[in-house]
């Protein structure tokens, strides 16, 4: 796709040099903050400022090293399905006055996350592999292989967690605890569906399977809107659509672009998340990878050519474009 290897530029910057792993903004009217996995979040009245920055997490952890790029990714992929999804299910966004920016209305978030499986991979094959069947009170039908569709996608919400992990939960125990009411969950359930199915379509178009993906949504006043990232390689699973059967037949390992990769060289370097266990040094040679790729996604999804954005000065052009959109 005419993406440039980070690798070729080695010698003229180390990979963290140019990276935004972290800001402290102090904007005028600014009136809370709050630091998320990925994300800076300040709130500015009824307005969220949120940043995207180059980190990365898995198993719920930042990893040590940052990802060149990896937030302007981040950012314009999920500014793109945004807009190409207003006219099916409300959003929060509002404008995006930087390639790491984008600013919205702030919304009471829901405190689950809404995951939609179409296929069996990632933590559902992980779980079905153990002789699980029942993932957050929805079965999954016996004699699938890793990979095989569902025949109608599940939805397996996760808590939302502000610290440590997010755990799996069903339906029942939503509506039973009181965390979403069955009104406002009827409305999650069918804006998931809603949007899954499009962005199932769209990456059809470019030659991709959406095979999962999770959305959160907020509330202002009696409104649901989608707030946060859309489709993008932190939130979704994607294969490539050419060859897909094939590989399934054979029995192969199916070609995909997301970040389960990242996953699985944590595994293989004995890193899950769990008590007791190292997280692994990223190698700079890794750490190219994994930008080449979260730029090969963007470009494959949306079908444009990634611009990179001039990363000198990564934290000041981000400030003074932040501060221009609010001097408006």
């Amino acid at each position: 796709m005419g993406v440039l290897s980070l690798r070729q530029n080695h010698q003229l910057m180390s990979s963290q040099s140019k990276c935004l792993t972290y800001t402290s903004f102090e904007f005028p009217g600014q009136t809370a903050f709050y630091k998320g996995k990925v994300r800076d979040v300040y709130t500015i009245g009824d307005k969220l400022i949120m940043v995207a920055s180059d980190r990365i997490s898995a198993f719920d952890h930042v990893l040590p090293k940052a990802i060149p790029y990896k937030g302007q990714v981040l950012n314009q992929i999920a500014a793109h399905f945004l807009r190409a999804t207003e006219d099916i299910v409300p959003n929060w966004l509002m404008a995006t006055p930087d390639p790491n920016v984008a600013v919205g209305e702030a919304c009471e978030p829901f405190k689950v996350e809404m995951v939609i499986r179409g296929y069996l991979a990632g933590h559902a094959w992980r779980t079905y592999q153990a002789g699980g069947r029942i993932l957050c009170g929805e079965e999954m039908p016996d004699g699938l292989k890793q990979n095989d569709p569902f025949p109608v996608p599940l939805i397996t919400p996760t808590t939302k967690a502000s610290e440590g992990h997010d755990e799996d939960i069903s339906k029942t125990e939503i509506l039973d605890k009181g965390i979403v009411s069955q009104k406002d969950w009827n409305t999650l359930e069918r804006f998931t569906r809603l949007l899954y199915n499009r962005g199932q379509e769209m990456a059809r178009k470019q030659g991709l399977i959406l095979v999962d993906t999770k959305y959160e949504f907020g509330k202002k006043g009696e409104n649901v809107f989608l707030i946060d990232e859309v489709h993008t390689p932190d939130s979704s699973r994607y294969f490539y659509l050419d060859g897909y059967e094939e590989r399934q037949e054979r029995g192969e390992a199916q070609k995909q672009l997301s970040k389960e990769f990242v996953r699985e060289w944590l595994m293989a370097n004995g890193f899950q998340g769990k008590d007791g266990q190292t997280m692994p040094e990223m190698p700079e040679d890794f750490v190219y990878e994994v930008s080449d790729r979260y730029i090969q996604l963007y470009e494959l999804i949306t079908g444009s050519k990634f611009e990179k954005a001039n990363v000198e000065e990564i934290k000041n052009r981000v400030e003074q474009n932040v501060l221009a959109y609010l001097g408006k």
